[in-house]
């Protein structure tokens, strides 16, 4: 039997849109965000993050720094006893990326990359999960 996720994007949903977060310091979880996964997580749902990171990509912080937060942020979780399976994360703009960083990607969402990556990853049911967002472009 195949397993179904809770997608969450970041940036808007998990925690408040400020415009490229890349510090634990300017990271504030979204009302009801935690309530959210702990009832997720009660109903069998893998807890999975997908996020554009564009900031990476336009060199506004680095891989690194989002990386940083990410732990943290997901360490905040553990503490409340939810558990993030992963994080998946495009750092890559078409347009405003910066060397390395300039491609287009299947990863970039609205595309579907890391969606069809954490279905193989974790043999997930796509038509069981949810997809939690806050823009159309998600």
């Amino acid at each position: 039997m195949k397993r179904k996720a809770l997608f969450r994007d970041r940036d808007g949903v998990i925690n408040v849109e400020q415009g490229y977060v890349h510090s634990c310091y300017d990271f504030h979880f979204q009302e009801g965000i935690i309530e959210l996964c702990h009832a997720a997580q009660s109903l069998g749902y893998v807890l999975l993050e997908i996020t554009n990171q564009a900031g990476v990509g336009r060199g506004y912080y680095t891989e690194a720094e989002f990386l940083d937060v990410t732990s943290w942020m997901v360490g905040q979780f553990a503490q409340k006893g939810i558990h993030i399976a992963r994080v998946y994360y495009c750092p890559y703009h078409p347009i405003r990326g910066l060397g390395y960083y300039r491609r287009d990607s299947p990863d970039r969402k609205p595309k579907p990359g890391m969606l069809l990556r954490a279905q193989s990853d974790f043999e997930l049911e796509l038509s069981t999960s949810i997809l939690v967002r806050d823009k159309d472009s998600d």
